[in-house]
């Protein structure tokens, strides 16, 4: 059987204790090691705040550790968390997701079905939106993400494919194109990346009036992108492979 790990970056929102708890629930072959990396910008963070959280993984605590980086982001924090981990699959998660009932028996077989050429295989992300009214457009930015294709909010890695490749890029300091970078970094490399089977549920988070304005900073990394991808990266993050061309035309 396939073991894997499980990485969860987290700024320890009021959403990590449900994350925790589905990821407990969830029927299937456990996780061997589950790595909690607090990426709060605090350089002394309360030891005891993650408590709460901790309580509801049940016998997943004493295969659960814990690592700081003082709030480098979360490409950072999710190399630290690869640094941890010794299975042959790294499974990244938000904080802000909840993984199906099924989810760690579905993982395992998205994973045994994995040619030796495959470095990434994502989980099928839902967002439910509300019912009786309009969706915001928080809520509609959030409902994309059902549409990425390397979102790593449920992202599998091979281990061994990360650390060829160098890793998450730390000079993207936002979530936003770290995901797409990573992997066009691994298919230029000669790698694989497939859709899995299992299924994660990811709540549209309450959002400040500034939210917009937040994400308007990702234009910086629409520019690192370029400088990295070239002119066309777009084209390749949403066009599968051997289509590109193809759809470059029709756009």
């Amino acid at each position: 059987m396939t073991s894997y790990a499980v990485v969860i970056p987290t700024l320890l929102r009021d959403t990590l204790a449900d994350c925790l708890a589905a990821l407990a629930a969830a029927h299937g072959p456990r996780p061997d090691e589950i790595v909690l990396v607090d990426d709060r910008p605090d350089p002394d963070p309360a030891p005891d705040a993650l408590a709460h959280a901790l309580t509801v993984l049940g016998d997943l605590r004493e295969r659960t550790t814990i690592a700081a980086t003082g709030g480098r982001g979360p490409a950072a924090a999710r190399n630290t968390g690869l640094r941890a981990v010794t299975a042959p699959w790294a499974v990244f998660l938000d904080d802000d997701v909840q993984v199906g009932p099924h989810w760690c028996a579905q993982l395992v077989q998205d994973l045994e079905e994995a040619t030796p050429d495959t470095a990434g295989i994502p989980g099928v992300i839902t967002v439910p939106l509300p019912g009786g009214r309009r969706p915001t457009d928080w809520e509609r930015g959030t409902a994309g993400l059902a549409r990425a294709r390397w979102i790593t909010a449920d992202m599998a890695y091979r281990t061994e494919a990360l650390r060829q490749a160098g890793g998450f890029d730390e000079r993207f300091p936002r979530a936003f194109r770290e995901d797409a970078d990573l992997a066009l970094r691994l298919l230029d490399a000669g790698w694989r990346i497939r859709r899995g089977r299992r299924t994660t549920l990811h709540p549209v988070r309450s959002a400040s009036r500034w939210a917009s304005v937040g994400q308007q900073r990702g234009n910086a990394d629409d520019a690192l992108m370029r400088r990295l991808h070239g002119p066309d990266w777009w084209d390749k993050a949403v066009a599968p492979r051997g289509r590109i061309r193809r759809h470059a035309a029709i756009t």
